[in-house]
């Protein structure tokens, strides 16, 4: 009977692994092992995601915890490739961008095991990112590379990646969000908004909050915007840490801190918000399907599919850009936008399709 690994470590991975998952169980006979790097260690970031998707608990949790990215990615390696011997898949799965991805696809090619990289060829074309960096380095070893938009089969194209190897099947968030469609409503976040409207936003990448002065910029333009539509600000532990380190506490009551909520509190939280303000990639798409304006605070996305026929506007990290975002959004201005080809929610079931192709 076939063996496949999936190795995941972060949030955004268990969001993507889900319908994967599900969808070998009802398709195939093929057994499965799931690997938690332990990358992402807060419960609010881990255990309650595999509790409310349906994930079957992980076969192995490596506990690597937060390090450098050095030094997490070389423990991960080592750690994966002792369970990866163990085990002997015929497969191994890998999603996304986070380190845990790319440690899993090294162990892959230096030890011959086949690697199928889910959300492959998505391109910010910033070096600077970490983010960027496993992405490029994942996609040069891995033999089945699934995309979720065309325009990252042509970045694999132009890479040299064979085209053989390269399958469009959509995006595997929409399988997880159209799964879970009931389950997104109101009173998953009554207790956490306000009853006439409001904002969401969410901050979590060093670019904006490992700066002192930056942040303290961005955190006062949404206190100022907070004046004309109150903020929900669910904080990342990471971003809890930086604001406290700075001692910011906003001057306006109307910009909501609290702690990090589960996935289909987000999307609730997203759903009936009138604008999302995020540096989240997953945001950025899930906005999109949901229909829902979004702000990105970043000088480039790998998701500009979201920007091509989606809901979201690059922002450049600017507060005047962010603030003019928004009048226009409060202003009612009308935003034209359309699903991106195959955002449909079966990207799972074509996945398993192409798998037996290989295995």
């Amino acid at each position: 009977m076939s063996k496949i690994i999936h190795v995941v470590g972060a949030r955004p991975n268990f969001v993507k692994l889900a319908p994967v998952v599900n969808a070998i169980y009802e398709n195939t006979y093929w057994t499965q092992s799931i690997i938690h790097t332990g990358q992402h260690y807060d419960k609010s970031m881990s255990k309650t995601f595999f509790n409310e998707l349906h994930i079957p608990n992980p076969d192995y949790n490596l506990n690597i915890g937060s390090t450098s990215h050095a030094e997490q990615t070389g423990r991960m390696m080592i750690e994966l490739g002792a369970v990866i011997k163990y085990i002997n898949p015929e497969l191994v799965m890998v999603y996304g961008d986070v380190n845990s991805t790319l440690a899993a696809a090294m162990v892959c090619a230096k030890m011959g095991v086949l690697l199928a990289h889910v959300e492959a060829g998505l391109r910010s074309h910033d070096m600077r990112m970490p983010e960027e960096i496993n992405r490029i380095l994942t996609d040069r070893v891995s033999d089945i590379l699934f995309t979720h938009c065309l325009e990252a089969d042509t970045n694999l194209i132009a890479e040299g990646v064979n085209e053989d190897n390269i399958h469009f099947v959509g995006n595997v968030i929409i399988d997880t969000i159209v799964k879970h469609e009931d389950e997104i409503n109101f009173t998953k976040i009554k207790n956490l908004v306000p009853e006439h409207g409001y904002a969401l936003a969410t901050l979590h990448r060093p670019s904006n909050v490992d700066d002192d002065n930056y942040l303290r910029l961005i955190m006062d333009t949404l206190d100022k915007i907070s004046r004309r539509i109150p903020i929900i600000f669910p904080a990342h532990p990471r971003t809890t840490k930086r604001l406290k380190e700075i001692k910011y506490s906003p001057t306006h009551s109307n910009v909501v801190i609290i702690k990090p909520v589960t996935y289909l509190q987000s999307l609730s939280l997203q759903k009936y918000a009138k604008f999302v303000i995020t540096d989240s990639g997953g945001m950025q798409e899930e906005t999109t399907f949901l229909g829902i304006p979004c702000i990105t605070v970043r000088e480039n996305t790998e998701r500009s599919i979201t920007i091509e026929k989606g809901t979201n506007v690059l922002v450049d990290r600017m507060p005047y850009k962010i603030e003019r975002a928004v009048d226009k959004i409060l202003s009612n201005a009308r935003t034209i936008s359309s699903l991106p080809t195959l955002w449909d929610g079966h990207a799972s079931e074509r996945i398993v399709k192409k798998l037996r192709q290989y295995i």
